[in-house]
């Protein structure tokens, strides 16, 4: 019995979060419309599912609070005593007690109980009495400022998920059993991907070695293998895909929270909230979005009075959308705010710093914008709960390459800044382009190559000390792949040069030969390789070879500091 008591109390978690992941878009969609009957059975019912739950499970201070928060929706949902400002307070900070219980029972802790204080302001309120709601230390709720609100707006509308219709399902027994989802613990799903992952070196090492074999029974075979394979990995790969409104459903009430703490009124925009991401990736892409989310609404929107001053609509719109484009996906972070002054960037580095004041002189606009990736970066002269500790964004750029993924600035002083993220749909199988120099083989991220360009002999320019290509007048730095690696360069061999994307740059690296495209299996570069600039994992490919692939933006990185120190070696 306790093992199935357990199986039943995991599944509990993982719908519970679900639903109050629903519950923080519903809550705040419910704000902006106090009276829209069917948002308000919506809340109703996610949090009566939970008290089911937790009340079978015997999770006492979890069926207290809810059972609360219900009392009082009761009494608006009937119309006798409507939703006010305390009640929407109460109810949001149930939901945050709610997260915290939930986090404590997965440790295997005893959920401690609500404050008395909120409980009894919760009863009063159904009962038709006005008592203000306490704030809870832990996890403060501003009192509602005249300006300080924000709504969320998605597109399409938000609905209900299964999980968080559980009530509604629990009702209808037939309907659940023609529920076509199950439940599968991910590591299988992970098992999956590496055993698909070897299918696909194997079926690329056939393919390498079918010409030399010239059998065209083998030949037909090989074809089969190659379209099964590739069937399968899709198959795969979709059963792992996940949309980004998973990450998304929180960030209303997110929002929320900070445009109250900050007292400004703000509205956040959701959509594309059914774009696919791989799941992995949903789930990392949770923290660097907060932050840019956070951001935007303290650093981005201006105060209310700032933005009646310049003719702008007191309330500030924030952004969040997503798109798939190809085989990545496209999310970004927008808002309409005060825009990101790049001149007051570039002084505050210089006083923190981070870079001296000849290279700061000859940073263009756009490099300044980016150096508000650097660690300890904070424009912030005061430190708050929310900014000034210099600390986030680096952290948002660190986590996007990690996920082989770039995020871009763009901003307007006065108009507002967009960052926009863009990273694979999948980890797991990695779209590259093989290069060659002598007997290795590296391999470059297909979504950083811009296009291959032949060469008999590279005749670079030197502009500032920097070696640069003229491609179709415009000049690009030139980097050699030879040089950066410490090999001796090969005077009057052919070459070829491929233009690679990093960030808003693009350079030139020129190689000994271009091999053509290949899906690798990414895996874990060696022991003797961990931390060396340039490297971001290994690979197999068709030949049986072991490949390097490179870090695109490390290798601009690297490449340009060795010219401006004037040696030719990739160490930092």
């Amino acid at each position: 019995m306790s093992a199935i008591a357990n199986d039943i109390a995991a599944d509990f978690l993982i719908e519970a979060r679900e639903i109050l992941d629903q519950l923080g878009e519903q809550m705040v969609a419910l704000e902006h419309a106090p009276t829209d009957r069917d948002a308000l059975n919506a809340v109703f019912r996610g949090f009566h599912t939970i008290k089911g739950g937790a009340g079978f499970l015997d999770f006492g201070p979890m069926v207290e609070i809810c059972h609360a928060v219900e009392d009082r929706l009761n009494v608006a949902r009937d119309g006798t005593v409507p939703m006010d400002a305390d009640a929407f307070d109460g109810a949001q900070q149930s939901l945050d007690l709610l997260v915290d219980m939930l986090a404590a029972v997965s440790n295997g802790e005893e959920p401690e109980h609500a404050p008395a204080g909120l409980l009894q302001s919760l009863r009063d309120g159904a009962k038709g009495f006005v008592t203000h709601v306490p704030t809870i230390s832990a996890k403060p709720v501003a009192k509602p400022a005249p300006a300080g609100d924000a709504i969320a707006r998605t597109s399409p509308p938000p609905h209900l998920s299964p999980q968080a219709a559980g009530g509604a399902k629990a009702a209808a027994p037939s309907k659940a059993a023609e529920d076509p989802t199950v439940r599968v613990d991910v590591r299988r799903l992970d098992a999956m991907v590496d055993l698909v992952g070897e299918l696909v070196l194997a079926r690329n090492r056939l393919k390498t070695i079918r010409p030399r074999l010239r059998d065209e029974d083998l030949d037909r075979a090989v074809t089969a293998l190659d379209v099964a394979t590739s069937r399968l990995q899709s198959a795969v790969m979709m059963v792992r895909m996940q949309p980004v409104g998973r990450v998304f459903a929180r960030f209303p009430k997110l929002a929320r929270d900070v445009a109250r703490q900050v007292k400004k009124s703000v509205e956040l925009e959701i959509i594309g909230a059914e774009t696919e991401l791989d799941r992995n990736l949903v789930e990392a892409l949770a923290d660097p979005l907060v932050h840019l989310v956070r951001n935007a609404i303290d650093h981005g929107i201006e105060s209310p009075e700032a933005r009646r001053a310049a003719g702008k609509p007191e309330q500030g719109i924030v952004r969040l959308s997503a798109q798939q484009e190809g085989d990545h996906v496209s999310i970004e972070v927008s808002d309409d705010g005060a825009g990101i002054d790049p001149e007051k960037i570039r002084r505050s580095a210089i006083r923190k710093g981070l870079i001296d004041s000849d290279a700061a002189a000859r940073l263009t606009s756009d490099e300044c914008l980016n150096l508000i990736f650097m660690a300890g970066f904070s424009t912030r002269s005061e430190v708050s709960d929310l900014s000034g500790r210099g600390v986030g964004m680096d952290v948002v750029q660190s986590k996007i390459r990690e996920l082989s993924g770039q995020v871009q600035i763009h901003s307007e002083v006065g108009r507002g800044s967009r960052f926009a993220i863009r990273v694979p749909l999948t980890l797991a199988i990695l779209p590259t382009l093989l290069i060659e120099l002598d007997e290795d083989v590296y391999a470059l991220p297909l979504v950083r190559v811009v296009e291959v360009l032949a060469h008999e002999r590279i005749e670079p320019l030197w502009v500032d000390g920097q070696r640069m290509l003229d491609l179709r007048d415009e000049p690009l730095p030139l980097i050699e792949l030879r040089t950066w690696l410490g090999l001796p360069p090969e005077p009057g061999a052919a070459t070829t040069c491929v233009v690679l994307q990093s960030g808003d740059s693009r350079f030139c690296l020129t190689v000994d030969r271009v091999r053509g495209r290949e899906e690798v299996v990414i895996k874990a570069l060696p022991r003797t390789l961990r931390g060396l600039a340039g490297y971001a994992g290994a690979s197999l490919v068709g030949d049986g070879r072991m490949a390097l692939i490179l870090d695109v933006d490390a290798l601009l990185r690297t490449g340009l500091r060795a010219r401006n120190e004037g040696r030719g070696t990739r160490n930092e």
